[in-house]
């Protein structure tokens, strides 16, 4: 949504070319948050409670099939039927999973669950959690036009969901303005100094950029593949000011804008938690690569792959009381292949969805997970999800995050169990030999049988 702060246009010349400068109220990234999250970060979890059934679940799942007691018919049931379907071939042979009843805060099932392997996708549900926690679901990015020295200075604020349509009301707001100061002509720059210059995470190669993820810049228009995302968005918006009759000179640079820029207009994005939604939906790496940066500037700490996995790891181990043995993260997206995240890990995560308190803060990413079956997402029918004898009838029952690499597909999620109780569940693999799409088979099998609809 493009905001002004009043009905006339913002770039305003006084007689004699002075400029009336109105500052636009930025949208921080919470200082109470921050706070708040820093003396959260600060205080040791030391409540048994946070950890127990996960803590077990690694400890038990650690080289074999964990066998747990207490549980009733169903969940018996289900564990054996997982502790054959896990060996299925198409699976190979390192693969890993954990399976927890939310409801009684139990271990179902677990095998090789503290074995820490390439997540893939699955590394997502981490960065998720991170910047809801430290952002805040109703957190806006802006993206603001300034002018200065006969330049409009298109800003980049870290929204990665910026589109034509947008800069086409920015473009009008500045148009308004220079026409109403006597002005149509103007140089166009791109400022994208929010992020530092990007690099290549570690277990990245070149050869991702730009079609798997694009290089992580701070200005985007249209989520679009290319190397240079912000000159790219600054062309965009030079052809709308043409458009509108301004004559833009000189190719389109990058810049710092200056504090004493006048600022024209701004947009602000959708709330987090609608781009939340929409990146786990689609498993969209460019998103969660810029969230990963929001995340860190929001902690205080660069804009860096280092500097949103440290404060990725911080919250969930010091806010939310994660285990953290065994986890490795290096990027925002999982296409890293140096990450590894144990399924135990990655199943504590999940459960934290089910629990009432955390649903204000991560309520969106319960409801971005993709369902079985649901066409649109990583889990439709256009993938070949959940569509043979075995999983067919989970459709619409399961909601979980994918992840494929190559020689890496896992699938992380929950869904109601024969008795009707939340079941958390992740599995694995890495390695395995058979056809991609064989081996997602073999997985939805598995969540199929978590649901009990496989018996």
């Amino acid at each position: 949504m493009t905001e002004l702060t009043a009905k006339t246009p913002e770039i305003t010349f006084l007689p004699g070319g002075r400029r009336r400068h109105r500052k636009l109220r930025e949208n921080g990234t919470g200082t109470g948050l921050r706070r708040a999250l820093v003396l959260a970060m600060a205080v040791p979890v030391a409540s048994a409670a946070l950890a127990s059934p996960f803590a077990f679940a690694a400890q038990k799942g650690a080289g074999a099939t964990a066998e747990a007691h207490g549980l009733d018919t169903s969940d018996r049931q289900m564990a054996k039927n997982l502790k054959t379907r896990v060996r299925d071939r198409r699976l190979g042979s390192n693969v890993s999973g954990v399976v927890l009843n939310a409801d009684s805060n139990t271990l179902v099932w677990g095998y090789h669950a503290s074995t820490a392997l390439m997540p893939a996708s699955s590394a997502k549900l981490a960065t998720s959690t991170a910047a809801l926690t430290v952002l805040g679901p109703q957190h806006r990015f802006t993206t603001r036009v300034v002018y200065g020295h006969g330049t409009l200075t298109l800003v980049g604020g870290g929204d990665r969901t910026l589109t034509t349509a947008d800069l086409a009301e920015l473009a009008k707001t500045a148009i308004a303005g220079l026409k109403a100061a006597g002005r149509t002509t103007v140089k166009v720059a791109v400022d994208d100094s929010l992020f530092p210059e990007p690099t290549l995470a570690k277990g990245w190669n070149d050869g991702y950029y730009p079609d798997t993820v694009a290089p992580v810049r701070a200005l985007v228009v249209d989520g679009r593949g290319v190397q240079d995302t912000s000159l790219d968005a600054g062309r965009a918006f030079a052809k709308q000011l043409a458009a509108g009759g301004v004559t833009v000179t000189g190719d389109v640079t990058r810049a710092t804008a200056r504090p004493t820029d006048v600022p024209v207009a701004r947009h602000r994005s959708a709330p987090l938690s609608g781009i939340v939604h929409t990146m786990l939906k689609h498993s969209d790496n460019d998103i969660a690569e810029t969230l990963l940066r929001m995340t860190a500037l929001g902690a205080g700490r660069p804009a860096t792959f280092e500097g949103g996995t440290q404060v990725v790891r911080q919250v969930l181990s010091r806010v939310y009381g994660v285990s953290l043995d065994k986890f490795e993260l290096y990027d925002g997206s999982g296409l890293s292949r140096a990450d590894r995240i144990p399924a135990a890990t990655l199943a504590q995560i999940l459960e934290l969805l089910t629990q009432p308190r955390h649903t204000h803060t991560l309520g969106s990413v319960l409801g971005g997970l993709p369902v079985s079956g649901e066409a649109g997402s990583t889990l439709g029918p256009e993938y070949g999800r959940f569509d043979d004898a075995h999983s067919m009838c989970a459709v619409g029952k399961v909601h979980a995050k994918t992840g494929t690499l190559t020689g890496a597909i896992a699938l992380s999620g929950l869904t109601r169990g024969k008795d009707g109780k939340w079941k958390v569940f992740s599995f694995v693999e890495n390695g395995a030999t058979a056809d991609p799409s064989a081996v997602k088979d073999a997985m939805d099998d598995l969540a199929a049988t978590v649901n009990g609809c496989y018996a």
